[in-house]
């Protein structure tokens, strides 16, 4: 027997249309390159994303056509999210700071019709335009007055674009397993490799990442959205925040300690989310001018593990709340939350922060498993530590148009293997202590490069630190530590280092030396380049 329920399809059209009705005059906040300080409603965005579902249909996009965008945070941007894939086309967002060949690979392996760039990636278009093969046009995300010059033919601007066409429009419904966006990973080896996700598990995602006990984005909250959109669907906060009438905050291109502190404190911005990178510079900023935050009162941290002493810091030095939080593209992306659990809250400050210091816990709608080399699921006791299996209502079932990288990435159960090495505790706690590329093997036992890294970057005179294994001529590897000192002319010595770190750690982890450079490479997504620190450490012999 069925139950007798209306069924509906979930559809991502009917997030904006929500945030339109209920929350119209919300105001939205852009950095754009031709207004510094762009304001409108939900309404407003309603009726512009309306005009572009008008002009791409116009146009002659169709059912799961793949649009592509170039384009940081602000507010064009935003319209795409919902004019593209409330006609049941494909939002495919680009991020520009990969390279040259990765971009050609990802256009013609998604075969993109048409192509949304913000004016300041003109000259990665005429860089790429010959190496494509499907896109017909490019809209550039501006007015026809602030047009770049250019040598690529065709351009026209967005506001063109959509000027001509009727505010409204009937989103249509159809399965709402029908593909809505697609992400390519950028992983460091191998081509990127595509997850498609689709309205129902983007519905889903955002639901539940939503809830008081998860995320908990409220109507009073101010958000700005640190993540780009272009990255992992900047974790789904441009659905989740309309869903909560919250006014939206986008910084556009400038992450700056300074101007990000400036747009924080004049749009009394509550709450943001970012990568650590962002942060540690939003905290350098703060500590050499001597300032505090007046409105801001919680951040997410993800994308990376978050150094222990950023959390502190934002915590002890500025009242502000830290929520730790984990996932992958491929988990739509969100997967566990550090909200402190009911049971918690009344232990010391100090257990407290130790549990921030994790990546969260688990929440309903992603499964989390940690198995041994031969597949066996291991105890969640906070101590065994294995490879980290995930499943779940959005979780990626394949790799688009990627038959062999689908088969390499699930297990006979349909569990998809993240690559991490894990911890889980007994309340669902997820602790990563490695990449499974990454972990160190010394002497048969595993030392997490990440503890050492986020140990290494509280030192006060240490701006970032990293850890790779090297060869051992008696324990087969052994941890090499890698600073960027804060100051370059006078880095702190490896005696002060060590000492540092010393009883923090168990002593067979303490690494054997210390490397310094002046730069320490990143991917696309800001997490540490490892395979470039092991090319440029390749000839490095322990004494």
């Amino acid at each position: 027997m069925l139950g007798l329920m209306q069924d509906r399809p979930m559809m991502i059209s009917s997030i904006l249309s929500f945030a339109a009705q209920y929350h119209g005059d919300v105001e939205i906040v852009s950095v754009t390159a031709d207004n510094p300080r762009h304001r409108y409603g939900y309404a407003d965005a309603h009726k512009r994303a309306c005009k572009l579902a008008n002009a791409l249909q116009r146009y002659g996009v169709k059912l799961g056509d793949r649009i592509a965008t170039l384009a940081w945070n602000d507010y064009r941007h935003f319209e795409l999210y919902f004019g593209v894939s409330g006609i049941g086309a494909v939002l495919h967002t680009v991020n520009p700071r990969l390279f040259a060949d990765q971009l050609s690979y990802i256009f013609n392996h998604a075969e993109d019709r048409l192509l949304f760039i913000d004016p300041q990636f003109i000259p990665l278009v005429e860089q790429l335009g010959t190496q494509w093969k499907s896109i017909e046009r490019v809209v550039v995300l501006a007015p026809a007055d602030k047009m770049p010059e250019t040598s690529v033919d065709g351009l026209i601007s967005y506001e063109e674009f959509i000027s001509a066409e009727s505010e409204g429009f009937d989103w249509p419904e159809f399965d709402e397993r029908t593909a809505s966006s697609l992400c390519y990973t950028s992983g460091t080896t191998g081509n990127p490799k595509g997850v498609l996700f689709s309205h129902r598990s983007t519905v889903l995602h955002t639901l539940t990442v939503a809830a008081a006990s998860n995320m908990a984005i409220m109507p009073h909250d101010n958000f700005l959205p640190v993540v780009p959109m272009f990255h992992a669907n900047a974790w789904g906060t441009p659905y989740i925040t309309p869903t909560a009438g919250s006014k939206m905050v986008f910084p556009g291109a400038h992450l700056d300690g300074a101007r990000l502190y400036a747009l924080l404190e004049e749009e009394k911005v509550t709450m943001s989310a970012g990568v650590p990178t962002v942060w540690l510079g939003l905290l350098n900023y703060v500590k050499e001018q001597g300032i505090g935050f007046n409105h801001l009162q919680r951040v997410l941290i993800g994308g990376a593990a978050a150094p222990g002493a950023m959390i502190d810091s934002f915590e002890k030095d500025y009242g502000v709340t830290v929520n730790h939080a984990w996932g992958m593209t491929e988990m739509s992306p969100v997967g566990t939350i550090g909200n402190i659990k009911r049971g918690h809250a009344d232990k010391p400050q100090e257990e407290i922060l130790a549990l921030k210091r994790s990546q969260g816990h688990a929440f309903w709608g992603c499964d989390l498993k940690i198995v041994d080399d031969q597949g066996n699921r291991l105890p969640e006791d906070g101590e065994t530590t294995g490879d980290l299996y995930v499943k779940g209502y959005f979780i990626t079932s394949g790799y688009y148009n990627n038959p062999d990288a689908t088969s390499e990435a699930f297990d006979k159960d349909g569990w998809f293997q993240t690559g991490d090495v894990a911890s889980i505790d007994k309340d669902g706690y997820l602790r990563i202590t490695d990449r499974s590329k990454d972990v160190i093997k010394s002497g048969g036992e595993w030392i997490s490069s990440i503890d050492l890294e986020n140990l290494a970057v509280g030192h006060p005179d240490v701006a970032e630190a990293a850890v790779i294994g090297r060869p051992h001529h008696k324990w087969d590897e052994r941890p090499l530590l890698i600073i960027l000192p804060h100051d370059q002319d006078n880095p702190p010595s490896k005696e002060s280092i060590l000492s540092f770190m010393e009883g923090k750690i168990a002593k067979w982890w303490m690494p054997d030396d210390v490397a310094y450079v002046s730069e320490i490479p990143h991917t696309a997504t800001g997490k540490i380049q490892k395979t470039e620190l092991r090319k440029t450490f390749a000839d490095f012999k322990f004494s």
